[in-house]
């Protein structure tokens, strides 16, 4: 079994459900006692979150590439860092590092292809919602990606910032998202990739029109099978 490296923190909510999956996946695999080998950095938020609203990504990236080198030098294997929107800095993170970063846009992608589908809603920050570091990876994985209109994008990342980072799960949240989803069905969406790690926190399948795909779960349970292949 190879070492995982995770890198947590961003935020500790989600950070949890990868630690719960990515055990649950090792034991179910292996039977018994067995649990993931894993080592795990868990970084402060409260300085992302203050760099991202500044526009500092520099700062955040050198946060998690120093981070990152340090999980590879205590013995991790492989790096998966367990948010959606910090795949922005993937790049400059690979080159402090030798050890590979299982991509969260690349897991999420090969899973929606499984089911055949083609047109997804994507929701996210709107960090993730705008820019390309994850559509553009789905895109050329041959996926045609939806975003909200404009005034619910900064809705999305509002309940996400201000609610479900602090873990504050909210009816009323649920309900927006629902409709912003129902939108994309409209449009011609045949399914919605929730892709900010703590989505799923308010939305699973039996609040969807439209087939889920939680970024946090399929990343999770694709980090397990992969500490457990032969790949490196």
């Amino acid at each position: 079994m190879k070492t995982i490296g995770l890198l947590g923190g961003m935020s500790w909510e989600s950070t949890v459900l990868y630690y719960q999956i990515l055990n649950k996946e090792i034991a179910a695999a292996l039977g018994g006692f067995h649990s993931a080998k894993m080592l795990m950095y868990n970084v402060d938020f409260a300085e992302f979150e203050e760099n991202m609203a500044k526009g500092n990504w520099d700062g955040n990236a050198a946060i998690l590439s120093d981070a990152a080198a340090r999980l590879e030098r205590a013995g991790a294997d492989f790096i998966v860092i367990a948010t959606n929107t910090m795949h922005k800095l993937v790049p400059t993170i690979e080159k402090n590092i030798s050890i590979p970063i299982l991509h969260i846009a690349d897991t999420t992608a090969d899973r929606v292809k499984r089911d055949g589908i083609r047109n997804v809603g994507f929701l996210g920050t709107k960090f993730s919602m705008t820019q390309d570091f994850i559509k553009s990876r789905l895109k050329e994985a041959g996926l045609s990606v939806m975003i909200p209109e404009e005034q619910d994008i900064e809705l999305v990342n509002d309940i996400i910032f201000n609610e479900l980072c602090l873990g504050k799960i909210w009816d009323s949240s649920r309900e927006e998202y629902k409709r912003i989803i129902a939108y994309m069905k409209d449009r011609g969406a045949e399914g919605v990739i929730l892709g900010c790690t703590e989505i799923g926190l308010l939305i699973s399948d039996k609040d969807s029109v439209l087939p889920v795909y939680d970024t946090t779960v399929i990343h999770a349970k694709e980090a397990a099978r992969y500490a457990l292949s032969e790949t490196l």
